[in-house]
């Protein structure tokens, strides 16, 4: 089965063919880097980042490029509130970028323009607009003239009366539309500026993502992505402002995912809820967020409840605590021969693709994969009773599951370091300290070799009911923090 992706633009499913073939250019907005990111930021970044990945997997050379946008309004204002230079703080936040994604398993893309590095490619993108009539300039501000291009709208599905009435636009007099949008801002005092035809001025924000994108995938390029919030009006005026320039199609699918909801309202600074992907790291794995992420489909709105994180930890600690368990029986077997694998499980494989082939459906996916775990787990016990199958049939599944989780970003981690991890976590959170749990292991020990169950029941019961869960194994009593 081909691959299948939804179409914002057509509003359908459409089998995926890109415009070279064997190779896919992707571009994805990525974040203005004035503040770190949330939870929002990390749904488009986990989806788009599985999308990468199966593309690859698929066999495709991928071109992938996610921007940063690093002039901007917001980004002056809170440079200025802050005393400090934009460069400064777009430098702080970009570094705070890649600390709270680069453990999500984010890989990088092909290329991470800056709007700032750009500035000359703009310039000549602007120019262009106004050479050919769509564009023109007051007081050192260039205009995009929106009634010039009449397929305006063909991405959001609004015509041009619609959104007059109904948009929210900035009031400015001195524009012949109310709907028309900067391309170009004459500098103010204390702002970053750039010489211009038009006088010092900074790009608009629209103007950037045209210009970064086609300076490095080309006129027309296979996939353009981001959140559904920007259909309206960021991605509808990038088709604009690049058709009107090249005459051309800009891109040929676009992909948009849902929103993130925090209890069942819509994320919003306004109502401070906005959660950062630094507060749910200092409490989970972030392969738990991961999953949770892509356990709903990437065009529907996901809800953030605390009680589906601590599910989801608890699903991915089982599937661990099997991996663990295999790798160490497999360990024990050294080298083991190439084999097949069994039919149930390649079977469990190309399920996997049929679902990720039907537009990235990975709620789907996942279904399939943890069960391959858990067969995975029944194999291996067959295994060590019976010694049927071989321990190269063992390997082969577990190899298997371990390249359908990079499909998803998951059960990348060693075991240990998983469970390690977490429990460093956990601690945080404890009202016993380490020191305190030790000593009540070390008296419960005691009592068990007195054979004074009773006692030994009753700490275990006392640190249970604290979150403590107590293992006991060959080499004495761990314990870790319950999910």
């Amino acid at each position: 089965m081909s691959l299948r992706l939804y179409n914002s633009l057509t509003d359908k499913k459409e089998p995926f063919e890109p415009l070279h073939a064997g190779r896919v250019g992707m571009y994805v907005c990525g974040v203005t880097v004035y503040d770190r990111c949330h939870i929002g930021h990390a749904r488009s970044l986990v989806v788009f980042d599985t999308l990468y990945r199966y593309l690859r997997y698929k066999g495709f050379e991928v071109t992938y490029v996610r921007n940063f946008t690093d002039v901007d309004d917001k980004i002056i204002k809170r440079a200025n509130e802050r005393g400090i230079s934009t460069a400064q703080l777009s430098e702080e936040n970009i570094a705070y970028f890649y600390e709270d994604t680069d453990p999500l398993g984010i890989l990088r893309p092909t290329h991470e323009p800056r709007a700032t590095a750009h500035i000359s490619e703009i310039i000549r993108l602007v120019k262009t607009l106004e050479e050919k009539g769509f564009a023109y300039e007051v007081d050192g501000d260039v205009y995009y003239a929106v009634s010039r291009f009449p397929e305006y709208g063909k991405l959001s599905k609004k015509n041009i009366d619609e959104l007059k009435s109904g948009a929210r636009i900035a009031v400015d007099e001195r524009k012949r539309d109310p709907l028309d949008f900067a391309l170009w801002k004459a500098s103010k005092p204390g702002e970053p500026a750039w010489d211009s035809p038009w006088g010092k001025g900074r790009p608009g924000w629209h103007i950037e993502c045209s210009a970064m994108s086609m300076s490095i995938l080309g006129e027309t390029f296979d996939i353009h992505g981001g959140g559904k919030d920007l259909i309206f009006p960021h991605h509808e005026n990038e088709i604009a402002q690049s058709e009107a320039a090249t005459g051309k199609p800009f891109v040929r699918t676009w992909v948009h995912n849902g929103f993130v909801n925090i209890h069942a309202e819509k994320m919003s600074k306004s109502l401070g809820n906005v959660l950062s992907i630094q507060e749910i790291l200092s409490r989970y794995h972030p392969e738990v967020l991961r999953v949770f992420l892509l356990g709903a489909h990437y065009r529907s709105p996901i809800n953030f409840e605390e009680t589906y994180l601590d599910s989801t930890r608890a699903s991915l600690e089982r599937v661990y605590r099997i991996l663990e368990e295999v790798d160490g029986w497999l360990a024990d077997q050294g080298e083991t021969g190439k084999a097949d694998l069994p039919a149930e499980v390649d079977g469990a494989v190309r399920a996997v693709e049929a679902a990720m082939d039907d537009d990235l459906n990975t709620p789907k996916a996942l279904g399939i994969l943890y069960p391959m775990v858990h067969t995975l787990q029944r194999l291996a016990q067959s295994a060590k009773d019976k010694g049927d199958p071989a321990p190269g049939v063992i390997r082969a599944v577990r190899e298997a599951v371990g390249r359908m989780g990079e499909l998803f970003g998951v059960f990348q981690t060693e075991p240990r370091a998983f469970f390690a991890h977490q429990n460093r976590l956990d601690r945080k959170k404890l009202t016993l300290s380490p020191e305190e749990i030790e000593a009540m292991i070390a008296q419960r020990a005691a009592a068990r070799k007195n054979r004074d169950f009773k006692t030994a029941d009753a700490i275990r019961y006392e640190l249970a009911q604290k979150g403590i869960l107590l293992e006991d194994g060959p080499q004495g009593t761990t314990w870790r923090v319950k999910a």
